[in-house]
């Protein structure tokens, strides 16, 4: 009879921090676009992971001029400062960072 090995073992819910080549090390460096659902149809756009250097305000001013959208910065107990729109704009936000668009030049 053989004998069935695993040469590969991989545990999806391993500690992140102990690092390896098979999960990321952290997710510091990643921006976060999250859509939540309010009333009916209404929904709220979060961005979080921005980095502190950069001013959220003029951002936050720069995606109202470019969505047609509301929004304002709020502090989050657990996340810092999170970029809040009103509607779904997860698309309009991919896209302009997928395009090229550089953060720093929305600000300009």
């Amino acid at each position: 009879m053989s004998t069935i090995q695993n040469l590969h073992c991989f545990d999806p819910f391993a500690d992140t921090s102990k690092g390896g080549d098979l999960l990321p090390t952290s997710t510091e460096d990643y921006i976060h676009v999250r859509i939540q659902q309010r009333n009916g149809r209404k929904t709220l756009t979060t961005v979080q992971g921005i980095a502190d250097d950069q001013d959220k305000k003029k951002l936050v001013k720069a995606f109202k001029k470019k969505v047609a959208c509301n929004g304002t910065v709020i502090e989050h107990p657990e996340y810092g400062e999170v970029i809040q729109l009103q509607g779904d704009q997860g698309k309009n936000i991919y896209a302009s960072s997928y395009q090229g668009l550089d953060w720093l030049r929305m600000i300009s």
